[in-house]
Formats: C-alpha cells, structure tokens, sequence
C-alpha cells in the first residue's frame, strides 16, 4: 500500500544516495525515526550510526563491522545502530571515498607529484587479494604508496563525519523518543479514565442524574 507505483530506475537510486531527491533535512529525518524505534538511548543510537559511517571512510573494507562495532562498544553506543551506518559505505559510494581519502592523504603527507601508484577502483580488490594470497611481503609497496595515504586521509573524514551524523540523529531521536513518550502518557490516561468509568456502580451512575 505505501510502496511506489512506479519503482525508481538504478541511476535514480544513486542519485538519491548522493543527492536525496526528498531533501537532506527529510532524508536525515526519515533516518532518525527508523533508528529511534530501536532500543536504546538517543545517544547511543546517533552515536552508533555516526560510527559505522565514520568508519566507512577508511580503507579497511572488510572490517567496517567488527571496527564499528568495537568503537560503538568502547563508547556505549548502540552497536545494531553502527552497522546499519555502515551502510554509507557501499559500492556506489566507495569509487568517492577512497579517492577523496586518497587524495587528502597524499596532500596531508606532501607527496604531491612523488606518486609511484596510481589509485583506480580495483586497487583495493588487488591489494586484499594479493595479500591473503602471497602475503605481506607483495602488497608493501602498494599500502606505501596507497593504502597508507589512504588512512591518513580517512583520519580527518571519520571526525568530520562522525560530527555530520550524530548531532542531527540525536535531536531528531532525542525529539521522537519525547512525543512518544508523550503519546504514551495521554494513552495511559485515556485508559485510566476510561477504566473508572466502567468501574462506577450503574446506581452511582444514576443518582448523579
């Protein structure tokens, strides 16, 4: 009943990711209820999701689970909540992040113009290939050269992120968990009502009267 009668084509999906179709406040929004009506606090939830998107940002793809998770429980937040954020990191967003880490990394470490490799889509398939496949010993030049730029640049990302994700989400949770709060009191007070009602004898009733 509430789907679309109409699904969005593959390259209107994309574009909302980057570019919400209904607007960054409303999208941000619509994120915020869906977290909220998990367990936990408003900060841990915002915290948990701003961590799993924070650590989607750097190069260890793989591990953005387990390292979200960790971080979400060092820092009591909601560790369902990190890995749902996660999900900032994907297939269509990825080809982005690792060039703009990239590129910060290499300016951050004033390597401008000594660049040895050059970073494509597939170096990050090739390097945890050749790792788990030949070892150490293969991959040196290319976390030189890439990987390590790559996390030095992700380091400045993960706090700007982090501070993106997790102010607005914890107003917004912050704002449902007090209305439903709310909504729940006038409920209970309804049925309160309601229940003294049925309770008064039917000759109390029609004495009032």
């Amino acid at each position: 009943m509430f789907l679309r009668r109409e699904k969005p084509s593959k390259l209107r999906r994309i574009a909302d990711f980057f570019w919400p179709s209904i607007g960054f406040k409303r999208s941000t929004r619509y994120i915020g209820y869906r977290l909220a009506r998990l367990p936990g606090t408003p900060y841990s939830l915002a915290a948990g999701f701003a961590f799993g998107a924070a650590v989607s940002f750097t190069p260890f793809v793989g591990l953005h689970f387990v390292l979200s998770g960790l971080l979400a429980w060092i820092f009591r937040a909601n560790i369902l909540a990190s890995a749902i954020g996660t999900v900032v990191g994907n297939p269509w967003t990825f080809p982005f992040i690792w060039t703009a880490t990239y590129n910060l990394g290499h300016w951050m470490l004033i390597r401008d113009g000594q660049n040895e490799s050059a970073f494509t889509a597939s170096t990050m398939d090739t390097f945890f290939h050749n790792l788990m496949m030949d070892g150490w010993q293969s991959v040196t030049d290319v976390f030189s050269n890439v990987i390590f730029p790559m996390l030095v640049g992700s380091m400045p990302l993960f706090v700007v992120v982090w501070i993106i994700f997790f102010y607005p989400l914890n107003i917004l949770i912050r704002k449902f968990h007090l209305k439903r709060a709310e909504a729940l009191l006038a409920a209970s007070y309804r049925n309160d009502s309601q229940q003294k009602t049925d309770d008064t004898p039917k000759g109390e009733n029609e004495g009032m009267k």
